[in-house]
């Protein structure tokens, strides 16, 4: 049984060798808009999840998923050949939704900056309705302090 840092090793390699293996080893024009974001190993080495984004519309990442499909032979043979392991894992693509939620959750904190913003300019020369400090105390407490 194979340790989590020898998986974690072999996922990184695993993740250079695909990414060069798409400009060099992959005639497929559609690949070329492919970035390898992450790969990951299971700890027996026998699979590999391997984590992509891909730059166009919808229509382009359709395109790369199915090239990457259809490559996925050629790249497990790179894999290979590159790779000092007892068998060659099997490579599973994934596109990367990291980016999509990212931009969404930057657009989300922009709204709430935003409304941050307006609710500090209509509090801005505004006196509170009662005290300053609405929690009643006792008298010692204000005497000693």
């Amino acid at each position: 049984m194979a340790d989590s840092a020898r998986a974690a090793k072999l996922a990184q390699r695993i993740k250079v060798v695909v990414a060069q293996a798409l400009g060099k080893a992959v005639k497929d024009p559609r690949v070329e808009a492919i970035t390898v974001t992450d790969a990951r190993v299971t700890n027996d080495l026998q699979h590999a999840t391997i984590y992509y984004t891909v730059f166009g519309d919808d229509e382009a990442k359709a395109d790369a998923a199915a090239a990457l499909a259809k490559s996925k032979g050629v790249l497990r043979k790179e894999v290979g050949k590159n790779v000092t392991v007892r068998l060659t894992p099997t490579l599973e693509f994934v596109a990367d939704e990291i980016p999509v939620n990212a931009s969404n959750l930057e657009a989300l904190l922009r709204v709430a900056k935003a409304k941050d913003a307006e609710v500090a300019a209509l509090a801005e020369g505004k006196t509170f309705a009662g005290d300053a400090d609405p929690y009643k105390r006792d008298e010692e407490e204000e005497d000693d302090a």
